[in-house]
């Protein structure tokens, strides 16, 4: 029987390699882009923005296989990777982050919160824009639900390694720009929703889908994305920064992300248990 301490220790032990290597292929990846060191407000184009996130994947893949094979003595795929009738989690989670930006956005119009001003249509804009976000996904994923949540759960009642887990994944995201409490609250809430299926599942691909569509559906509607601008599909001008709208954070720090996120936590949750409940009585 394996000791439920290791599973918070191996969270603790993994933490300072992986900023370390992780920080060292970013460094690495901002080179080969040619980010400029020298420039405080240097603003990174699509393509530096892609390359770099690209070796941050690379890292954080490194880091945890390593740590995979030989701290946890797991085979990789066993993260949360089995594909076996996992495409319609994919697909749903895709559906769930569309759903979610498209109501918000015609919500936060009608309300007049936001304003229309135009529509960019850049297809390289567009297919950079679904590789850095999927390459966001599966690092974020990979690390915090398919290590950090994952070892978690050896140590604690799963849905307090949840909590544990989002606090972290909140906390990554403390400095990003025009984050406040508020918005770090909703990134609480962001990581129960990515996790909740995995603590029953311990499959990664309904996390990944929804996180990859999360943050593309919101970039393509005009919002920023946890503060940080990219391009966009549609633009839009905010009169006034509110929590109605999410100002400069972009939506995922506005009051319909929270009521949006709670009831699909809650439907989600309910869908497993009841799920779980059905095969125990099998």
């Amino acid at each position: 029987m394996e000791n439920k301490n290791r599973g918070w220790q191996r969270v603790l032990l993994i933490i300072l390699p992986y900023i370390f290597i992780g920080g060292l292929f970013q460094f690495i990846g901002a080179l080969i882009a040619g980010a400029d060191f020298t420039n405080v407000d240097f603003q990174k184009t699509s393509e530096q923005q892609v390359i770099m996130s690209f070796f941050s994947l690379l890292g954080t893949f490194i880091v945890i296989w390593f740590f995979s094979k030989y701290l946890d003595k797991e085979k990789f795929i066993n993260l949360g990777f089995q594909l076996k009738n996992r495409g319609v989690d994919f697909g749903a989670g895709i559906v769930l982050g569309a759903v979610i930006m498209i109501l918000g956005y015609v919500l936060l119009l009608n309300l007049g919160e936001i304003t229309y001003t135009k529509t960019i249509i850049d297809f390289k804009e567009i297919l950079l824009s679904i590789v850095l976000f999927t390459c966001v996904a599966f690092a974020e994923e990979l690390l915090l639900r398919g290590y950090v949540l994952r070892n978690l759960m050896v140590s604690f009642n799963k849905y307090l390694a949840l909590i544990i887990s989002s606090i972290i994944f909140a906390l990554m995201h403390g400095f990003n720009p025009n984050i406040d409490l508020f918005s770090m609250t909703t990134i609480f809430l962001a990581g129960i929703l990515l996790g909740i299926s995995y603590i029953h599942t311990k499959n990664l691909w309904f996390p990944i889908a929804l996180h990859l569509s999360w943050n593309l559906f919101q970039t393509l509607f005009g919002f920023n994305v946890s503060g940080q601008d990219s391009y966009s599909l549609i633009e839009f001008s905010i009169t006034k920064n509110t929590l109605l709208n999410g100002g400069a954070f972009g939506f995922e720090g506005s009051i319909l992300s929270v009521i949006t996120m709670i009831i699909s936590i809650v439907g989600i949750g309910f869908y497993y248990e009841r799920k779980n409940t059905k095969r125990n009585m099998i």
